[in-house]
C-alpha cells in the first residue's frame, strides 16, 4: 500500500532517517507542527539564521505599520499567507488542504506589532525575540497558525532541503521542476519572489520534506496554556518590588470574589495585557529551560513515528489482507458501515489494538483514531471530508457520492468528558446542517471501566439497540466484549 513518502517514491526509510526527514503520509495530514523555538534554541547555525530571518521580517512589518493604517491590499500581501500544504502536516485529516492564515491572523499580527513586538531586537529580559508572543495574547492564534507562519518564512530552506534529497534518491520520472511562489522576501522591492526547484511530484503537486528536529506535536514550547497554568510563578520573577506589587494588586482587582477557573484565566490575560513585561519573564523562563523543549520534541516526534508510521502501517497491512476492504461500491452508508466493521474486527480480533499502546499504556487520542479511520478510505472514489463545517460546527467525517448520497461519522474516545452530550445530539445536528440522511457513532474504549461508562450512557440515551452506534474494544485486558451497541 503506497501510503507513506518512502512507499510512493521508492526510497528507503534509512535514507530518509539519514537525511533527518520525517516519513510523511501522502494520504492524510499528520498532527505535527514546526516549532520556531526549536530554530531559536538549536546549535545549528542554519537554524539560528532561519529564526533571525523570521524576526527580521516581523521587525519589517512592525516598521511598515508604524506610519499608520496599512491598506487592505498591502495587509493581504505582507501579512496573509496560505498554508504550505505540501509538507502534509496540520489538522486536516482527510487530505493536506487546510485553512491557512486568513485575515484574522493578519489583523491580529498587525494589531500586536507595537504592543508586544515593539522591542524586537532590543530585548532587556529575554535572550531573543519570539514570534510565539502572538499566541500568548490572542486566544484564537494557536500552534497551527504559528507553525503555518513559520513554515512560510522558512519555505526556501525546506524547498532546498527537499530538492537535495530528491535529486540524490528519487528517480527523475517521479520528480518535476516547478516554479514556487513566495519563496523569499525582497526588502528592496518589498515583494515576495518565486523560485524554481526539482521536487518530488505526487498527484499534480510537489511534496516537501521537513526535518524531524523542527517538529513538535502537542504544542509549541512557548504557549498560552503554560503561561496561564504557571502564572503564579511569573510575578515572583519580577525583580522590581514596586512593579511586582502593582501587578499583584491589579490581578486581585480584576478577579471576582468567588472566581471559577475561567474567571481566573480571564484575569490573568487582563493582567498580562496591562503589564506586558510578564510575557518576557515567562519567555525567559522558557528560554532557560530550552533543553527540555528539545527533549520533549524528540520524545513526542519519536512517539508519532512509532504510532503514525510504524504501527499504523501494521494495521493497514492487516486491513489489506481483507481483499474486499480497499474496494468500494457507491452506497456511502454501506461503505461506511463496512469500514467501521472491518476496523472493529481488526482492532478487536486480529491484534490491531496493539498499535494504540506504548510501554503497556494507551497513547491514542481522538485525532489518532480519526487518522486511522481515514486510512481505511485509501484509494476510495468516494469523497471523504474531515472536519467539515456546514454551519453547526465541524463533523469528524462526511462521506459523499454526489450531492444526495451523504453519510456522517463521529468518532469518540470513551474517555471523552463530553461523550454523553455528544452522543445525545451532536451527530443529529450535523446531519441536519449537512442534509445527510445517515450517520454513525463510533466509540473506542481502553479499559473495562470505560466500557461500563459507555454502557451507562447508551442505556440512559436509549441507544443500546441503535443500528448506527458501534463500540470498539481496544482494551488489552479483554477482547471478548465490544459488541455493536
Amino acid at each position: 500500500m503506497d501510503v507513506y513518502f518512502s512507499d510512493v517514491f521508492g526510497v528507503s526509510e534509512a535514507d530518509l532517517k539519514k537525511h533527518g526527514a520525517f516519513n510523511i503520509s501522502l494520504v492524510t495530514d499528520l498532527p505535527l507542527f514546526i516549532d520556531p523555538f526549536l530554530l531559536f534554541n538549536s546549535k545549528k547555525t542554519e537554524y539560528q539564521q532561519l529564526h533571525d530571518a523570521i524576526i527580521e521580517y516581523l521587525a519589517f512589518l512592525r516598521d511598515e505599520v508604524s506610519t499608520g493604517t496599512v491598506p487592505s491590499g498591502l495587509l493581504k500581501a505582507l501579512f496573509r499567507f496560505s498554508e504550505v500544504k505540501q509538507n502534509w502536516f496540520g489538522f486536516t485529516a482527510a487530505s493536506n488542504t487546510g485553512r491557512g492564515l486568513g485575515m484574522n491572523f493578519a489583523s491580529a499580527l498587525q494589531a500586536n506589532l507595537h504592543r508586544i513586538f515593539a522591542d524586537f531586537g532590543n530585548e532587556r529580559i529575554t535572550q531573543g525575540s519570539h514570534l510565539e508572543k502572538l499566541c500568548l495574547i490572542e486566544k484564537n492564534v494557536g500552534k497551527d497558525m504559528i507553525s503555518d507562519f513559520t513554515t512560510n518564512l522558512v519555505k526556501e530552506y525546506l524547498l532546498t532541503y527537499t530538492q537535495t534529497f530528491a535529486c540524490k534518491h528519487i528517480h527523475r520520472s517521479l520528480r518535476k521542476t516547478v516554479s514556487v511562489a513566495r519563496v523569499r522576501f525582497n526588502y528592496q522591492t518589498k515583494t515576495w519572489e518565486s523560485g524554481q526547484y526539482d521536487l518530488p511530484w505526487f498527484e499534480n503537486d510537489y511534496v516537501l520534506l521537513t526535518p524531524i528536529d523542527l517538529l513538535t506535536k502537542d504544542d509549541t514550547w512557548i504557549n498560552r496554556t503554560d503561561l496561564v497554568r504557571d502564572y503564579d510563578h511569573i510575578p515572583d520573577a519580577v525583580d522590581n518590588d514596586q512593579l511586582r506589587a502593582q501587578i499583584n494588586h491589579y490581578f486581585l482587582s480584576v478577579l471576582p470574589k468567588k472566581p471559577r477557573k475561567k474567571d481566573r484565566d480571564a484575569a490573568i490575560i487582563k493582567t498580562i495585557l496591562k503589564f506586558p513585561e510578564l510575557i518576557d519573564y515567562f519567555i525567559k523562563y522558557k528560554e532557560d529551560n530550552g533543553d527540555k523543549a528539545k527533549r520533549r520534541s524528540i520524545e513526542h516526534v519519536n512517539l508519532s513515528i512509532a504510532l503514525y508510521v510504524e504501527q499504523f502501517r501494521q494495521i493497514i497491512e492487516l486491513l489489506a489482507h481483507h481483499t474486499a476492504f480497499y474496494t468500494t461500491g457507491f452506497s456511502t452508508e454501506e461503505e461506511t458501515r463496512k469500514r467501521i466493521l472491518f476496523l472493529k474486527d481488526v482492532i478487536e480480533n486480529k491484534g490491531g489494538w496493539r498499535v494504540f499502546y506504548r510501554n503497556g499504556e494507551p497513547i491514542a487520542k481522538e485525532e489518532d483514531i480519526q487518522i486511522l479511520y481515514r486510512l481505511t478510505w485509501y484509494a476510495s472514489p468516494l469523497d471523504v471530508s474531515r472536519e467539515v463545517n456546514d454551519g453547526r460546527g465541524p463533523v469528524d467525517f462526511k462521506i459523499s457520492h454526489g450531492a444526495r448520497d451523504k453519510t456522517l461519522v463521529e468518532m469518540k474516545l470513551a474517555s471523552n468528558s463530553q461523550l454523553e452530550r455528544n452522543l445525545a445530539r451532536q451527530l443529529e445536528i450535523y446531519q441536519r446542517a449537512s442534509d445527510a440522511p445517515k450517520g454513525f457513532k463510533v466509540i473506542v474504549y481502553f479499559s473495562e471501566s470505560e466500557l461500563r461508562k459507555v454502557g451507562r450512557i447508551l442505556k440512559k440515551l436509549k441507544l443500546g439497540e441503535a443500528q448506527n452506534v458501534y463500540v470498539i474494544d481496544a482494551c488489552k485486558q479483554t477482547k471478548t466484549s465490544a459488541s455493536k451497541a
